[in-house]
């Protein structure tokens, strides 16, 4: 009897109550693209789409725990990490995953918050350089977190492809600058590979205050099309197009009093299987 496995992707990030951003997008937009997801919580962020009124740390030693009796039990296709807001945080994340060096990560490095909320402490950009860079198969921050990396001003298209090359040499091996904070009436986001080509991908930009999460969204999107076994390059181009369907289909809904929500199930897919070998 033949037996099968679902494409398994594991996501690292913190809580968000409101349903829109975290650990919750990433288990819908896993879900919603057939995969199975696995997680372990980072932080307990206190939110709802107006913004964040405070964060809880989770212990150090619960989230190795975390870690180690999902890693011994459900290996995943890919990785998505998201809130990594302590050193320690870092080192704990790194010294179980760098065991396991053919699983691919995608390393969104949540900074900001769409509110504008500061949610890292200034120690960990170090460590988050030194030690989760060289670690992830790629990077997608936005333009304020590329600036926060790359310290440098980032407000055209030309200053995220500097901030990119210089966030590269720092150890990361492909980044995916998102535009999303440009105010054009077209979008554009750039992947800098590993081959140091530029990339662009152009979506009309749409007018509506639902983006909540979209970052969460695109970053598990991708890991989820990496976890299918998509080349990086493709995996990037279907996961930006997922996320701006989801926006798209979610523009004119009304979710709670601030930044709503994506539509994450405009199309819902069933969960794939894989036939184990």
């Amino acid at each position: 009897m033949k037996k099968y496995k679902y494409p398994s992707v594991l996501t690292i990030a913190g809580f968000d109550g409101s349903g829109g951003a975290g650990i919750q997008a990433d288990i819908k937009t896993i879900s919603a693209l057939g995969c199975y997801a696995t997680s372990v919580l980072t932080a307990l962020p206190v939110q709802n789409t107006q913004g964040v009124k405070s964060i809880f740390p989770i212990p150090i030693e619960a989230v190795a725990e975390q870690l180690d009796t999902i890693m011994e039990d459900i290996v995943p296709d890919a990785i998505k990490i998201g809130m990594v807001h302590t050193p320690h945080l870092v080192d704990t994340i790194v010294a179980v995953l760098e065991k396991y060096p053919d699983i691919p990560v995608v390393f969104d490095p949540v900074m900001v918050a769409t509110s504008g909320h500061r949610l890292i402490e200034e120690q960990t950009i170090d460590a988050i350089i030194k030690k989760l860079l060289p670690l992830s198969a790629l990077i997608t921050p936005n333009m304020d977190e590329a600036a926060i990396i790359a310290k440098m001003k980032v407000e055209t298209l030309k200053d995220m492809e500097l901030a990119g090359k210089s966030i590269k040499q720092l150890g990361g091996k492909n980044m995916l600058l998102k535009g999303g904070h440009q105010k054009t009436e077209t979008i554009t986001s750039l992947l800098l590979d590993e081959e140091n080509n530029c990339h662009s991908f152009e979506f009309n930009k749409i007018e509506t205050n639902n983006t909540h999460g979209s970052g969460c969204t695109l970053s598990s999107a991708i890991a989820s099309y990496m976890a299918q076994g998509k080349e990086l390059f493709e995996a990037v181009k279907l996961g930006q197009q997922y996320v701006f369907n989801a926006i798209q289909s979610g523009a004119d809904t009304q979710t709670g009093k601030g930044n709503g929500p994506l539509n994450h199930f405009f199309n819902p897919q069933k969960l794939l299987k894989n036939e184990m070998v």
